[in-house]
């Protein structure tokens, strides 16, 4: 279950001027047909598509050590975010270990990971539309000359997933050529909002996560919930707050608004427009950047997203549970920060399952676009991305052997 309080901490906003614009984006969600087939669950993914994932993560937990997924962006931050929600802190999860590879460039951590994986089975989920993207294809390439070395032709077969375009591309090529298992990427859904699609089902389920129940709850989502908050959000943003914190009191989420701040940053910065999503982790970062947020500049408001219960620590000396304190804590922020106009919405789940962390996808998602609709950018493209992009490409070419 998932509760909004969009008024308790939060200044009086005049929602009215909005129906007529929340009506128009309403429409255009509904009928536009450009990169915006994950409105529709339905259509994120197939009853027989999803059947195969469950298949194949099944096979996967069962013939390796390591899952490795490259991708980078949308292609592995929200499976990364719903993995490590799920994932206990201390000691070895049931299954693989998973390990998201295409985050950075750091020639360290690659070659830690080769020691890591050396006497370890491992299978690929290798993620990209094209094929082409500039990390992922760099990654893949060289892990996949050491798996060749690793493994017999036949073995390797076995251990190369691809998740692609579905008639073109340099991954569809290798594909049709080795007879990899391959699953199609959808064409009209971009990375930020694939996480309900194969992309991020395969290795959520890999983890063990009951996928059917994340999508249950994203179709069990209040629409009408995240238009309202898109409005607060145009609102203040109309007033000059600059800045949205998405504030966490529970490190498990820590990677959730890692995906969030991709999501709201494609999403709407464009045009010399947008909030900047940046992520606050509480109670450590109240003793650092929370005297900014009591007493800076009042530029940013906040998004506290709490979990009411989570295990039965109990604490004597207050006769409460550790969660309960955690609780009382986050609301208690929330009341101290409005007094410097740092304003606070505030989304509870009442635990952390997967279906509260589909819903809660599915809600920014369609906050996310409404939001830029509002703004009046195209919340689907990401040109500022493509421009570094060709730039490094660009530079790149000078140094590439023929």
């Amino acid at each position: 279950m998932i509760k909004f309080d969009f008024t308790t901490y939060m200044k009086s906003l005049n929602t009215k001027d909005y129906h007529t614009k929340i009506e128009e984006i309403k429409n255009k969600l509904e009928t536009e047909t450009d990169m915006n087939d994950w409105y529709d669950i339905d259509k994120c993914i197939s009853k027989e598509v999803l059947e195969d994932v469950i298949k194949t993560s099944k096979y996967i937990r069962k013939n390796c050590d390591v899952f490795l997924v490259i991708g980078v962006g949308g292609s592995s931050l929200g499976a990364r975010a719903i993995t490590d929600a799920f994932k206990p802190y201390f000691g070895k999860s049931d299954g693989p270990k998973i390990i998201f590879l295409g985050s950075s460039l750091s020639s360290t951590y690659l070659k830690e990971l080769l020691d890591y994986i050396a006497d370890k089975d491992v299978i690929v989920n290798v993620i990209s539309k094209s094929g082409t993207t500039f990390e992922t294809n760099l990654y893949f390439e060289y892990i996949y000359e050491v798996l060749k070395k690793k493994y017999s032709t036949e073995e390797l077969s076995k251990r190369i997933i691809v998740t692609t375009d579905a008639k073109s591309g340099k991954l569809r090529k290798l594909v049709n050529q080795k007879k990899y298992k391959a699953f199609d990427l959808p064409s009209n859904i971009g990375g930020r909002y694939s996480v309900l699609t194969v992309v991020g089902l395969l290795p959520i389920a890999v983890m063990g996560i009951d996928v059917k129940e994340m999508l249950e709850g994203a179709k069990a989502v209040d629409k009408e919930k995240a238009f309202e908050y898109a409005i607060i959000r145009d609102l203040l943003y109309k007033e000059g707050k600059l800045v949205e914190s998405f504030t966490i009191y529970e490190p498990k989420l820590e990677n959730f608004v890692e995906w969030i701040k991709q999501l709201f940053a494609e999403t709407q910065g464009k045009n010399n427009k947008g909030i900047l999503p940046v992520a606050t982790l509480n109670t450590g970062d109240l003793h650092s950047l929370g005297q900014f947020y009591q007493e800076g500049s009042n530029f940013l408001f906040e998004t506290v997203i709490n979990i009411e219960n989570s295990s039965d620590i109990y604490i004597n000396k207050y006769n409460l549970s550790l969660d309960k304190i955690n609780e009382i804590v986050a609301h208690q922020v929330a009341k101290s920060h409005v007094k410097n106009k740092t304003y606070s919405n505030f989304i509870s789940m009442d635990k952390l399952t997967p279906f509260n962390m589909g819903y809660l996808i599915y809600f920014f998602e369609v906050a996310a676009a409404t939001g830029g609709y509002l703004l009046n950018v195209n919340p689907f493209d990401q040109p500022g991305v493509n421009e570094y992009k060709n730039l490094v490409k660009e530079e790149l070419s000078r140094y590439e052997q023929n």
